[in-house]
């Protein structure tokens, strides 16, 4: 499991606007990356919607928040318009950096086993080093955490 002090996995995925985005351009910036399940349910459209609601505050601190799933680009597309998200979304669709980032995992659910995305939040410097780490986190107050500890 990645924690504060690890540098960063690299990751090179394709985002909702159709190109790709690598953590080396992100390089020299303060970088916000959560992990969630699913487009448009309720506790992820919670969270993005929280992220949304306090874009301003995370860009007075000079981090860009971005938002990664499982989910395909045409699927981040229409959740981004449809809840006028302000950030980037991630499609890993092949659970590449998923599996780099240690957030794809085995879940259970009324006893059937299934592989699904651990909502999780990495603070990343400027440098490419994990800064603190967010596990299974819970949606409601998880943004205002965050921004006190920025």
């Amino acid at each position: 499991m990645l924690k504060a002090g690890d540098k960063a996995p690299e990751f090179k995925v394709e985002s909702d606007n159709g190109e790709t985005l690598s953590l080396k351009e992100l390089k020299g910036m303060k970088v916000l990356l959560y992990f969630y399940p699913k487009d448009n349910t309720s506790g992820c459209t919670k969270e993005a919607c929280d992220f949304r609601d306090s874009i301003k505050s995370f860009q007075k601190k000079n981090t860009l928040v971005i938002g990664v799933s499982k989910d395909s680009v045409a699927s981040h597309l229409k959740f981004r318009e449809k809840y006028e998200i302000p950030f980037i979304l991630l499609s890993d669709e092949n659970a590449k950096m998923l599996e780099a980032y240690g957030v794809w995992k085995e879940k259970s659910m009324y006893g059937r086993k299934y592989m699904g995305i651990e909502r999780t939040t990495f603070l990343i410097n400027e440098k490419g080093k994990i800064e603190k780490v967010w596990n299974k986190v819970k949606v409601p107050g998880h943004v205002e955490e965050i921004l006190k500890n920025l």
